[in-house]
């Protein structure tokens, strides 16, 4: 007589209840599952995403993807080729939508959307609804998403082409004898190494999973990888050959680069403490229960750890390649653990206390995403400068602009990004552009002084530091200058500064 009570508790309790599987039933996937994450991520993506300045990289991308079809593919040849694909992308896109800061970062900001989407029903698929809820919030919340959301580089793009990877490996998984789903994973492999090849490192968590699934799925797994990296491989090969050049700037990491990275990876010390905190009860409740849940937790471990062990240890060769943001690819394993983790919280309202928590630790860092010179290492008025120009531009006016040493500063393509179309003064001491080189930096004339033209006015843009802005140019140029020109103002803007040089009688 009991029985019913006793069942009837059974039946209600969320924990020992299994989730319905999705369709079966007539129930269909809950999807406020996946929307709040998606949602999430694009209102932070997108608050504010045209108020920071674009940096160096940005505006390499930007010089890149507006060169024509010809030129861009002609570039990728000598340089860059491992971002081929996103530029070609980002030149098509900015062909549609014009190349404005916001137009430029906005498929970063719906990749890290659609990220969001792919984490949380990574997790609902593995751990249920909740995990799912909570991975996806999490990786969404996290501040540097938010900060590769508002980028125009490929890294938001990365993230969602693993995710993506990851979750219809999950879908294959589930019928291995089905070739179409092998198929979908095999284009989604290629899409990673396409985009990033270093990210192809996530197969290592994928190489577990299919472990799993027995002798079936690790042929077919295979299989598929294997057609996914023959698809990328000629990037895949180019971009080996052009490592060196474009890398040569990462230090050898050390062992504290390789504990530094962690907080790096989360943009923010706190969240990433408190993922990698909430991952230990997910082990610990897989301990309690049957072997066959501690399956999907290795390989997330493996997926989240192993990437930035590998790439650690054979950075330790002729290139380094460890750096923080080319590991961002391993952020949705790290919050599905987490969600797994914080699936033991039986209370809704302690979950969304957890959340709630969460944010506050990073609003912070969310803040300080929207300054102005929030992509820089060291901070250049771009805007600043060719705002001055435009405010007082005459009619046959050329500019000069100090490349040198410091050209990876970029003003000439800062300041002609910032000038509207109709406004970009002849540049006295261009010889041949980026783009005709098929490069990324242009040639100078070697006689500044037979460069120069009859123009009255010149702007003279340097980065800031000396008295004098002419000292900060090569000597033959500064000669020719001053032979010719003399000063009558300049403007002092961060990390640059813009002289009006006038014609001497």
């Amino acid at each position: 007589m009991g029985t019913p009570t006793s069942v009837r508790d059974r039946a209600d309790d969320p924990v020992r209840r299994p989730a319905p599987a999705p369709g079966v039933g007539g129930r269909t996937r809950p999807w406020g599952t996946w929307l709040w994450p998606g949602v999430l991520a694009l209102v932070l993506g997108l608050y504010g995403a045209g108020g920071p300045q674009l940096w160096e990289d940005e505006l390499t991308t930007w010089d890149v993807v507006t060169r024509p079809t010809g030129r861009l593919l002609d570039t990728v040849q000598n340089v860059d080729a491992v971002l081929a694909a996103y530029y070609l992308l980002l030149h098509a896109w900015t062909g549609l939508f014009g190349d404005s800061d916001l137009a430029l970062r906005m498929p970063s900001v719906l990749a890290a959307a659609g990220a969001a989407v792919c984490t949380a029903l990574i997790g609902e698929r593995l751990f249920g609804r909740r995990a799912g809820l909570v991975a996806g919030l999490l990786l969404a919340l996290a501040p540097v998403m938010t900060r590769y959301a508002q980028e125009a580089r490929p890294y938001a793009l990365v993230v969602l082409a693993v995710a993506l990877a990851t979750l219809l490996l999950l879908r294959a998984l589930d019928r291995p004898e089905g070739v179409a789903r092998w198929s979908l994973y095999a284009l989604a492999v290629a899409a990673v190494g396409l985009l990033h090849l270093l990210a192809l490192t996530a197969l290592a968590g994928h190489t577990v999973a299919a472990a799993a699934k027995g002798r079936t799925a690790v042929v077919r797994f295979g299989l598929a990888a294997l057609a996914g990296l023959v698809a990328a491989s000629p990037v895949v090969v180019l971009g080996l050959t052009q490592a060196a050049r474009q890398l040569s700037w990462i230090p050898r990491p050390d062992l504290w680069a390789l504990a530094g990275i962690w907080p790096q990876l989360f943009g923010s010390g706190l969240l990433a403490g408190a993922a990698m905190t909430l991952a230990v009860p997910a082990w610990a409740g897989a301990a309690r229960e049957a072997a066959g849940d501690r399956a999907p937790l290795l390989a997330l471990t493996v997926a989240a750890v192993a990437p930035p062990l590998v790439l650690w240890t054979v950075s330790h060769g002729d290139v380094s390649y460890f750096y923080y943001r080319y590991l961002l690819f391993t952020l949705p394993a790290w919050a599905v653990l987490a969600g797994a983790g914080l699936r033991g919280l039986r209370a809704r309202s302690a979950v969304a206390v957890a959340l709630a928590g969460l944010a506050l630790l990073t609003l912070p860092d969310q803040r300080w995403l929207r300054e102005p010179y929030a992509h820089f290492w060291h901070g250049v008025d771009y805007r600043g400068a060719a705002a001055t120009i435009r405010k007082y531009h005459r009619p046959g006016d050329a500019v000069v602009y100090e490349r040198g040493d410091a050209y990876w500063r970029l003003l000439d393509a800062g300041v002609r990004h910032y000038l509207p179309p109709e406004l970009r003064p002849r540049d006295v001491f261009l010889a041949r552009s980026a783009a005709a080189r098929a490069d990324l930096w242009p040639t100078e004339c070697p006689d500044p002084a037979r460069c120069l033209g009859g123009e009255p006015r010149l702007w003279l843009v340097v980065q800031a530091g000396e008295d004098d802005p002419l000292n900060t140019l090569p000597a033959a140029q500064a000669a020719a200058l001053r032979a010719r020109y003399t000063s009558t103002g300049t403007e002092r803007l961060t990390g640059v500064r813009v002289a009006l040089l006038v014609r001497k009688d």
